[in-house]
């Protein structure tokens, strides 16, 4: 049987009077890497921040392993096993890569556990090993991005949520982050992926929901909506 992580029923916000997000609902099964995909403008972040509590939400639920988390704010659900990683990184500037590093593992108090997991992130994202002590504020685009998902992981979640991780890095780097991506899923982490690049994005997801001005108007798995007929002409330009 599947196990249900999290689950979105009929979700609607609002944003000044502008209904960004109309009855969306979708689901994420344990294990599943699951990419939510649109042009700019569709409702995919504001989805996102509406699961992560960052925005009130107008109607419908959101559970995370069957219990409700409407309203709960980001604090409380990293406690919980969801992590996100938001659109434009948010890591802390004036910190260096392994204090931030550190405070990803704010709710976790086994010192010799975090030791471990940092020692982890330096092997899965090499760059930041060579730049430990450097501050994050002086990193490029593509390490700070890589620095926010060590920073994620570093919680230990159930459930990783990823808002557009590829926006705004050079073609190397989206290669790299899409790598580290896929690595994560397949050693068995559950992870939304919300992204813009539709084709990197269904090629490693289990399935897929499209959505467009606010609404979820495909889903299926990833390799089946890849060659889609109306997914390649929308999003994936031929």
């Amino acid at each position: 049987m599947s196990n249900t992580l999290l689950k979105v029923t009929d979700l609607r916000v609002s944003y000044g009077g502008i209904k960004a997000v109309k009855g969306v609902s979708l689901e994420v099964q344990e294990g599943e890497l699951i990419s939510l995909i649109g042009s700019n403008g569709a409702g995919k972040t504001t989805t996102m921040k509406a699961i992560t509590g960052s925005l009130g939400i107008e109607g419908g639920s959101i559970e995370y392993m069957g219990q409700s988390i409407r309203g709960q704010g980001a604090w409380d659900l990293v406690k919980q096993g969801l992590a996100m990683v938001p659109e434009g990184r948010g890591v802390f500037t004036r910190m260096t890569i392994t204090e931030n590093l550190q405070m990803g593992a704010y709710t976790r108090s086994d010192k010799a556990g975090i030791a471990e997991d940092i020692e982890r992130m330096f092997s899965i994202f090499p760059r930041l090993r060579e730049r430990k002590d450097q501050l994050a504020g002086t990193m490029s685009g593509g390490e700070q991005q890589m620095l926010a998902m060590g920073r994620a992981l570093m919680s230990r979640p159930k459930v990783l949520l990823l808002d557009e991780p590829s926006m705004g890095l050079s073609p190397i780097m989206v290669d790299k982050i899409f790598e580290v991506v896929r690595d994560v899923s397949s050693q068995g982490m559950t992870i939304l992926l919300v992204e813009q690049n539709a084709q990197r994005a269904l090629q490693i997801a289990n399935r897929g929901y499209v959505m467009d001005s606010g609404e979820i108007t495909m889903t299926g798995p990833g390799k089946e909506l890849l060659v889609d007929p109306r997914v390649r002409e929308a999003y994936l330009g031929h």
